[in-house]
Formats: structure tokens, C-alpha cells, sequence
């Protein structure tokens, strides 16, 4: 029997799925948003096809799969996936990956998954996107669970503590893999490194000491590498409001068109790979380290995996070399793959509007967000 602690953040149970579907179905902004991803198919039939998934997983594949795989047709390359690294597909895993896309990097895991033949993965949701009732309801229905951001210090600390216990119980007992992000929000600068809070929280469950208690979780660190980044001229274009502007913030129409972008607009290829369980790497740390260490040398293990396991493309290795001002790299690009990538540089930072516009900073911004994925590879790999 599930816990009652976790209802308020878990994924519906699919007995609960009748009652919720009838919520969405008489909500507007819900009917709204169906018939716009779903252009020429009259809302009753959504509604039918809806009424007629009997779990979670049959909603994925009645609407998830199909939109998920669209999104990659129209506006990507190709979707690839090496899960080679894990041996044992049957595992329950806690993937967690560097963080490009807020809704793609999971979706498109599971979709990725269903194709070799596995489960979708539970998704780590924080509630700062849930801006409105039905995205708070149908992420719940998705498989997602919910983390609880901006409350005040003690709540956060309980809220983090019951989080993790419900991690533990998914990956134990329901033996149900889960996405997370290596770190709260994306990496603006794709300087992928994993928040040592992340793991703090994932030993605040489970048994025994912290190693023990992180072994439980199967830690499958996944590198996840776009092609392009459609949001990589708003996060430039952050790095110069946050210079100029010394208390700025995001709103959450801000939020809304960075989901929009990231969704549509164009990834050029777009490759998973996991990296082997960091089992064996807790296995023979010192468990005699002091927590502060003990977390930082896991947080190492994993962003070595990570970089490790990316895949660079030739713009990576174009953009390090424009950044640097040499060709160190040139043979990994012909001459074309650089006049495409520079003019592709130019057309991004052309959407950019900002009084004041620093071009030669914002372009230094998103040169480093294609190089740094390379520096990070190089150095995990000793290349």
C-alpha cells in the first residue's frame, strides 16, 4: 500500500485517472491547449480517447508518444538513444542527466525507452511550471512527480525529506524508473555540472549510511547532447539583462516562451547515452570522508560520466575554435559545417532584442554554450 505522505506530490494512481479526466475535459484552458497540439481532431474525440486510457502508460501512448515523436519529425534531425552501458534492462534506474530542454529531456527519454522495449520513466517536476490547475493535473498524469520550490527553510527541509522517500519507494518497491536533472533549472552556459544538494537530498531516504542509501538508487548518470539549442539566444539574452540589470528575473510569460521555443523550435540532431550505474564507483569510495567531500566526489563520478558520454558535433568544435581564435579543432569540421554554424550564430543572435544590444558579449555567450560541452568532454575523457 502506497503511503498517504506522498499524494500530495506523487503521479495519480490509475484508478484516479476517470475522475481526473473528467476534470480536464470540462476545463477550457485544457480544451484550449488539446485542440491546438491536436489541429482538425474535434475536442470529443480527445475526450473519447482520453475516457479510454486505463492507466497512465496508455495515456503516454495514446498522446505523449505520438506528439513526442512529431515534435522530433519536425523539428529535429533524428532522436537516437545507447543504453548499452546498463546491463540489466528489467532495473529500476534513477537517470540523471545534464538539463537542456524543461519538457523534452524526459519526454523524449521515454519515448526512447517504449522503443527498446522499457518503461517510461517517473519525471521530476518543479512546481514553479505548474502555472495553471490542468499543467499541474496533467503532469500528474504523465508519470511526473512534484518538487516543491520557494517554501521557507524548514518546510523545504521536510519537503526534500519526503521527496526522497518517495524516490526510494518508487525505485525499491514500485521498481519504477525516474528522471531527474542534474540541477535545479538548465545550465544557461551548458556547463553541465551536478548540484551536490541533488544528491543530499536522494540520501535523505532509504537505509544505512549515505553510500547505502545512494546505491538504492541506481544512479545511471545520461548525457543528453542537442545539436542546437533553440532557447541558446534567450539564455544569452538573460546573461546580458542579469549584467545590466543587477536584480533581474524571469516572469513566468518569460518561462512559458522558453518552453514554447525549446518544444518547436529546431535540435538539429538530438542523442541519449547512458553511462554505466555509479554502483561501482560508491562501492570503493572512502566511506570515512566527511559528508561535504563524500557528496563532492559523487557529484565528480557523475559529471565524469556525463561528459564523458556526450556527443560532440562539428559546430562544438567549431565554436571552441572561434572562441579561442585558432583551428585546433578544424580538422573535426569542413569549411561549410563552419560557415552554417556561423550563419546559424548570426540569425540567433538577430532575434535578440534588447536596448543596448552587446553583440560581441552575447556572441562570446553563445559560442561558450557550444564549446563547453567539448572543454568538458576532453577533460573527462583525457583527450
Amino acid at each position: 500500500m502506497e503511503y498517504m505522505e506522498f499524494d500530495e506530490i506523487r503521479p495519480y494512481h490509475d484508478e484516479e485517472l476517470p475522475q481526473i479526466f473528467e476534470e480536464l475535459i470540462a476545463d477550457q484552458a485544457f480544451q484550449a491547449v488539446a485542440t491546438t497540439v491536436m489541429p482538425g481532431v474535434p475536442f470529443e474525440m480527445i475526450a473519447q480517447k482520453m475516457r479510454a486510457c486505463k492507466s497512465k502508460l496508455d495515456f503516454q501512448k495514446t498522446f505523449c508518444y505520438g506528439l513526442l515523436w512529431k515534435i522530433a519529425k519536425d523539428a529535429s534531425n533524428g532522436l537516437t538513444l545507447d543504453h548499452t552501458a546498463l546491463k540489466d534492462k528489467q532495473a529500476a534506474y534513477t537517470y540523471i542527466s545534464n538539463h537542456r530542454d524543461i519538457i523534452l529531456d524526459s519526454g523524449f527519454l521515454s519515448i526512447l525507452l517504449v522503443d527498446q522495449g522499457m518503461d517510461t520513466v517517473e519525471i521530476a517536476i518543479g512546481d514553479n511550471l505548474l502555472v495553471y490547475p490542468w499543467i499541474k493535473k496533467l503532469v500528474r498524469v504523465n508519470k511526473s512527480f512534484i518538487v516543491q520550490r520557494g517554501l521557507p527553510m524548514r518546510q523545504m527541509l521536510e519537503s526534500s525529506a519526503r521527496m526522497s522517500r518517495y524516490m526510494h519507494y518508487t525505485i525499491k518497491e514500485k521498481k519504477q524508473s525516474i528522471w531527474i536533472a542534474q540541477r535545479e533549472g538548465r545550465a544557461k552556459d551548458s556547463n553541465d555540472l551536478t548540484q551536490d544538494s541533488i544528491l543530499k537530498m536522494l540520501a535523505m531516504g532509504g537505509e544505512g549510511e549515505i553510500i547505502d542509501r545512494l546505491m538504492e538508487m541506481n544512479i545511471a548518470p545520461l548525457a543528453i547532447s542537442y545539436e542546437y539549442d533553440p532557447c541558446d539566444f534567450l539564455k544569452a539574452w538573460e546573461f546580458q539583462l542579469k549584467r545590466d540589470i543587477p536584480d533581474y528575473k524571469k516572469s513566468t510569460t518569460d518561462d512559458l516562451k522558453s518552453m514554447q521555443i525549446g518544444l518547436f523550435g529546431f535540435k538539429g540532431h538530438v542523442h541519449f547515452q547512458t553511462g554505466a550505474c555509479i554502483n561501482d564507483a560508491l562501492q570503493q569510495m572512502d566511506r570515512s570522508l566527511s559528508k561535504p567531500e563524500l557528496f563532492s566526489h559523487i557529484s565528480a563520478v557523475i559529471d565524469q560520466r556525463i561528459h564523458a558520454n556526450y556527443r560532440i558535433y562539428p559546430n562544438n568544435y567549431a565554436a571552441y575554435d572561434l572562441l579561442e581564435g585558432n583551428d585546433t579543432f578544424s580538422r573535426h569540421y569542413t569549411t561549410e559545417d563552419k560557415q552554417h554554424f556561423l550563419a546559424y550564430l548570426e540569425q540567433q543572435l538577430a532575434r535578440i532584442e534588447i536596448p543596448n544590444k552587446d553583440l560581441t558579449f552575447l556572441r562570446e555567450k553563445m559560442l561558450q554554450m557550444y564549446a563547453n560541452p567539448l572543454k568538458n568532454y576532453l577533460a573527462a575523457t583525457n583527450a
